[in-house]
């Protein structure tokens, strides 16, 4: 079998292009077949107002793509810009590495995976703020 396969707990939420969907009671799998789906969980979605760290901003924007709420061409410049922004920040070899698949993803239309790669800086940026506090 091909394409994304989606394991979805009792009443679990995914919107697949712009579509919420709810699972029944038991726990499931769909398989995606259609390449290029805008597919987003919605425990993974970010709230307009946990928008209050840098990366969270850069998440928002590719997931405003996901939803159908931006514009893929106008986002892109944005994405580009803050993924940008980041890498001057985010120097390590980890964080450069998902910044580069996010790039690459951006560039070729793959806003899920650019949103996979930049949510994976979430805890590293959660840690350093935590760092700066202390």
């Amino acid at each position: 079998m091909t394409g994304l396969v989606l394991k979805l707990g009792p009443h679990e939420r995914v919107l697949i292009n712009g579509a919420v969907i709810e699972n029944g009671e038991k726990r499931s799998r769909l398989a995606i077949m259609t390449p290029n789906a805008n597919i987003l969980r919605m425990r993974d979605a970010i709230h307009p107002e946990q928008v209050n760290t840098p990366v969270r901003r850069v998440c928002y924007i590719a997931q405003l793509v996901l939803t159908g709420d931006a514009d893929p061409g106008e986002a892109r410049h944005q994405l580009l810009r803050g993924i940008e922004q980041l890498s001057q920040v985010l120097t390590d070899h980890d964080s450069r590495t998902q910044l580069t698949i996010a790039s690459r993803a951006i560039l070729e239309d793959q806003h899920y995976q650019a949103l996979k790669a930049l949510r994976s800086l979430l805890p590293r940026e959660e840690r350093l703020f935590a760092a700066g506090r202390a």
